[in-house]
């Protein structure tokens, strides 16, 4: 429940440090004050030196800012140092300590549940509505384009629909309900629109043709392989995806959204700009204009939803970081702490770095599993 006991003249002036986050708890009150002129100018104020609490936005806990609930797990307490920078969330922080097996249990059993239901009601063409789908699409247009496009715009509408309803929806039935919801929705969706694209990614007119260009190849792998360091952040907490952890809207501020606020935005273009380059026809350029739209808007929206769900905190994050990559770093109002590198050298990043490694060898695979669909 948000608080201020900050006098109204003062509460307009200065950033709101009294806003307590959702499901944060305090072991004990605990009052910071740095050094700068502003946060003297304040100390002085006796309403500010009676406050019994400061803002879990304005504090960088030890490990993390939330505390992640899981199943079974009652909430933790967190624990504020007396430091106010960042106000926003250590990202791809991860402590094995912190780790339940019961968690990854769960994790493993609710995956294997998704994937399995997703198969039967989906791609199994005897049992599922995938193929259905798909044909229902591509019988609106002979144009492999325009139906890689109407595909994309199905998943845009649903995907970032159901993004733009996730407060009144978790009002409504829960967080981890939800998250099943949106996952059960958006996964087939997904799931059709790249089958599809794997199947027709040679199809349409061939405007260049570079593949022969010695060095290309090896500039594709590279930019394809940064490209998921930039994806990943979307799901830092894997418990989280699948509902294990209590589903939260994050405000993420270190690592790679110091280098930009949007980073899956940055990533899939990244990823277009391989691809369309590699293979060079309208098919792919019809699926990186659906892919680079559908991000663009999700920077806008996305921002939009912070700024609803945090108010003060975020307009804080977003003063000083940067959409398009390394233009807050360039401008002096990104500072990189000296030990920048230690927020990369992670676990999660590790993890994602091996998955990139895999997916690349397991292209053949993928592309077999799409091509047996006939989609």
């Amino acid at each position: 429940m948000a608080s201020s006991l900050l006098p109204s003249k003062l509460s307009h002036s200065f950033p709101n440090y009294t806003r307590r986050a959702p499901n944060v708890k305090f072991a004990t009150p605990v009052l910071a004050l740095p050094k700068s002129p502003m946060a003297r100018r304040l100390s002085q104020d006796s309403s500010f030196r009676n406050l019994n609490s400061i803002s879990q936005y304005s504090l960088r806990f030890s490990g993390r800012t939330f505390a992640g609930t899981s199943i079974g797990e009652k909430e933790k307490d967190g624990f504020a140092s007396d430091e106010l920078s960042p106000v926003g969330e250590d990202s791809a922080a991860f402590d094995l300590g912190d780790q339940k097996i019961s968690s990854w249990i769960y994790f493993t059993g609710i995956l294997g549940a998704v994937l399995f239901a997703v198969d039967v009601l989906w791609i199994e063409p005897s049992t599922g509505y995938g193929s259905a789908f798909v044909d229902a699409v591509a019988g609106l247009s002979e144009s492999k384009e325009v139906v890689m496009l109407v595909l994309f715009l199905i998943f845009a509408i649903v995907h970032s629909g159901l993004a733009s309803l996730r407060d009144a929806g978790e009002k409504l039935i829960g967080e981890r309900a939800y998250r099943v919801l949106f996952a059960g929705i958006s996964l087939p969706l997904a799931f059709s629109t790249i089958v599809y694209f794997i199947n027709h990614r040679y199809d349409g007119t061939q405007l260049w043709q570079l593949q022969s260009v010695p060095g290309l190849h090896q500039l594709v792998w590279i930019l394809s392989f940064v490209s998921f360091l930039f994806l990943y952040p979307s799901t830092f907490n894997l418990l989280e995806v699948a509902a294990v952890d209590k589903p939260k809207m994050h405000l993420w501020e270190t690592g790679i959204m110091r280098i930009t606020r949007h980073p899956q935005m940055v990533g899939q273009v990244i990823w277009c700009l391989a691809h369309t380059l590699w293979i060079g026809n309208s098919v792919v350029v019809a699926a990186s204009i659906g892919l680079v739209g559908h991000h663009l808007f999700g920077v806008w929206n996305g921002d939009r939803r912070l700024a609803s769900r945090y108010g003060e905190a975020f307009e804080l994050v977003k003063s000083r970081t940067s959409i398009i990559p390394f233009a807050a770093i360039l401008d002096g109002r990104q500072k990189l702490p000296k030990d920048y590198y230690k927020e990369f050298v992670r676990l999660p990043y590790l993890t994602i770095t091996a998955m990139t490694l895999g997916i690349y060898l397991a292209h053949p695979l993928m592309q077999a599993g799409s091509f047996g669909l006939h989609w």
